[in-house]
């Protein structure tokens, strides 16, 4: 693969990672739970760890043919979204001082979470099976698994940076400031209803 290709990927698979959504909600949430951060951001990264083992399968391309399949994974997506948003308004985190988590339940519990929400995430659905396409070059003499296993390593890789920062920041900026991070979080939570909402109304109307 070539290296512009490869940075042009890069760039607009950053605007995408940079962009605000459930992903991001979540790792404030996490950040402002303690320990909870490396746990969550691992769960996030294997939702998305699932969808790539999909994409250098050569699933993406089937499920992209069948508009049934891409719309019951993206209505179920946006219901996920709307419920985990509708749960954010209702509790929204706070920092608790001295909050250890003890239990390793606790920490697969934030895993699991975390895989459920970028699993489920139909902007990472759609990052596979509508993106990764324009940047695979068959011509090239690269097996089009190994494009696709590379691209897919290069956006775990920056989603796995840009979550971390993002919640360590939030721990780091607000967890001395409860009231900026209730704020916060019920804004994130928000986003996630509205975005849910979107989706699901743009895809059953279509």
């Amino acid at each position: 693969m070539e290296s512009t290709t490869l940075a042009a990927f890069l760039a607009v698979d950053l605007l995408l990672v940079f962009t605000p959504g459930a992903d991001w909600a979540y790792a404030i949430s996490a950040g402002l739970r303690g320990r909870s951060v490396v746990p969550a951001v691992t769960g996030l990264i294997a939702g998305h760890m699932a969808y790539a083992l999909v994409a250098v399968a050569g699933l993406s391309v089937i499920v992209a043919s069948s508009p049934a399949a891409l719309t019951a994974l993206t209505v179920a997506g946006a219901g996920y979204l709307l419920w985990l948003g509708w749960g954010v308004l209702r509790h929204p985190a706070v920092p608790v001082a001295g909050e250890e988590e003890a239990a390793d339940a606790s920490r697969l519990q934030a895993m699991l979470k975390g895989f459920g929400i970028s699993g489920l995430n139909p902007k990472a659905l759609l990052l596979y099976f509508s993106l990764f396409p324009q940047f695979i070059r068959p011509a090239t003499g690269w097996p089009v698994a190994a494009q696709t296993g590379l691209l897919s390593t290069v956006h775990l890789t920056a989603c796995a940076v840009v979550y971390l920062a993002v919640g360590v920041l939030a721990r780091t900026v607000l967890s001395t400031r409860p009231t900026a991070a209730r704020a916060v979080t019920r804004i994130s939570g928000a986003m996630m209803i509205v975005i849910g909402a979107v989706l699901l109304v743009e895809r059953l109307a279509g």
